[in-house]
């Protein structure tokens, strides 16, 4: 599976990604509102695990983002099923994530390839409704969501932070 904008490439993620993904998850700017803490070798090993276990079983999941120009990767951007234990109307329900490179930030790219992730994902009658989960500090991450679409259904406390919850019911 992959997907090409104007500017990007989005494709699965492979093992030869890990080193690219560590810097990011590694860099203090990017992981402020995922956790505050860089992300040890073994933990992002793990989690690129898991989003091929995603596209194994679910046929979908998040995406590596590619500039086309260079070649250089610059973030990830799709959906996935965390089971974050967030209730009926969160959980089940295909979730929007977007980290993107400290170097690539305030460029339209993470724009871009959600939006394009969103489409590819919502071309399935059945799957028109996602979520999404963000820090109510993390303003960035909240005006995109609400430039994809999204708006808030609630609020809750997720690893005892509080994070609002926010949904976007159609693919235009």
């Amino acid at each position: 599976m992959m997907i090409e904008t104007d500017r990007l490439t989005l494709r699965p993620y492979n093992t030869s990604d890990f080193d690219a993904y560590l810097r990011m998850v590694s860099d203090p700017n990017v992981v402020q509102f995922l956790g505050g803490q860089p992300m040890p070798a073994e933990d992002a090993w793990n989690r690129l695990l898991r989003y091929a276990g995603h596209w194994a079983y679910f046929d979908y999941g998040m995406f590596a983002v590619f500039e086309r120009s260079s070649g250089r990767f610059i973030g990830e951007t799709g959906l996935a099923d965390f089971h974050r234990g967030l209730g009926h109307d969160f959980d089940g329900v295909g979730e929007a994530a977007w980290v993107f490179t400290s170097e690539s930030q305030g460029r339209g790219y993470a724009y871009e390839a959600a939006m394009a992730a969103l489409k590819w994902y919502g071309s399935s009658a059945d799957r028109q409704r996602t979520v999404c989960l963000i820090a109510p500090d993390n303003r960035p991450s909240l005006i995109l969501a609400e430039k994809l679409g999204y708006v808030s259904f609630g609020n809750v406390v997720y690893r005892g932070g509080p994070f609002t919850t926010l949904e976007r019911t159609s693919i235009g």
